[in-house]
């Protein structure tokens, strides 16, 4: 991989749980990095300029791809949300289908060398309907990148990310951070019979496709998964994460209450394919789910 140092990256959804992760990598490499979110910080966490944008703001897009001059752009700003409800459409919307949109007609035409979009794995596949509003806008939005790349030649490409997991996540409402926090205060946490398939990815490695993605641009045009290749259940997910955070905490032993939510309706299996981010960026899961649920819980054992 070539060197970071001196690049001017501009990182979107800086406050986000990739976000920070990649915002941190990218400054120990010696990067530039401007970091945007819709609130201000107080003050710089690792040497990054921060900057205040509503992307879904056309003018206000354009007006800070302009000011920063980027030579790569990661775009990982975005509404994360599984809500099946219509008052959830319009935000997610804006927030995933609009900002994409308006990010990448800001940066057609200059000199940037790559830009690295944050898809999902709830995308459909096989010509399934989308199972959310999430899911229709991420799908819509690499529909949107592939075409700003054919058409006008830029350097974009989609990292469907699977379910990211590891320390420091900001929505403690999520399943990891969810099930480690009850476990860890001694609480039974509250979930849905387990049953659903899921695809799971350690931070990190997520952070590491991202700068093979945005090295050099030679990943432009490309639809990638990353995400590791066999899927897990919930369950066996919540039965292992139990397991070990009992193992740390030999004065309790708390059990999970599967079947006590009721599952959302078009909960598909997720599926990730790691075969191409392989043979495109070099890139492959390095971190297994016992070893990530490991490190993640000692981060929140860390922090009562």
């Amino acid at each position: 991989m070539p060197p970071w140092h001196d690049t001017r990256v501009l990182v979107t959804g800086a406050t986000g749980f990739i976000g920070a992760h990649l915002v941190r990598r990218l400054s120990t490499l010696g990067a530039q990095v401007h970091a945007v979110s819709r609130r201000p910080l107080e003050a710089s966490r690792h040497g990054e300029q921060w900057h205040v944008a509503d992307l879904s703001d056309a003018a206000a897009t354009a007006d800070l791809v302009a000011r920063v001059s980027p030579e790569v752009v990661f775009h990982l700003a975005s509404e994360v949300t599984g809500v099946r409800e219509p008052g959830t459409v319009a935000p997610t919307f804006a927030a995933n289908l609009t900002a994409a949109v308006n990010l990448l007609t800001a940066v057609t035409g200059t000199p940037v060398r790559s830009v690295v979009l944050a898809g999902s794995v709830e995308e459909p596949r096989d010509g399934l309907a989308p199972s959310s509003p999430y899911a229709a806008a991420k799908a819509a939005a690499t529909g949107y990148a592939r075409m700003f790349h054919a058409l006008w030649q830029v350097p974009v490409s989609v990292l469907r990310v699977a379910m990211v997991y590891g320390p420091g996540q900001p929505d403690t409402t999520k399943l990891v951070p969810y099930v480690t926090l009850s476990l860890l205060r001694g609480q039974e946490p509250e979930l849905t019979s387990g049953a659903r398939m899921v695809t799971w990815v350690y931070v990190e490695d997520v952070v590491d496709a991202f700068l093979l993605a945005g090295a050099d641009g030679s990943a432009a045009g490309q639809v990638l998964d990353i995400g590791t290749p066999e899927p897990v259940s919930i369950r066996d997910t919540v039965e292992l994460l139990t397991t070990l955070v009992n193992d740390t905490t030999t004065d309790r032993t708390v059990r999970p209450r599967f079947g006590a939510v009721a599952a959302r309706p078009l909960d598909r299996t997720q599926r990730s394919d790691p075969g191409p981010a392989e043979r495109v960026l070099g890139w492959r899961p390095a971190t297994s789910l016992e070893a990530g649920l490991r490190q993640t819980i000692a981060w929140y054992a860390e922090r009562p």
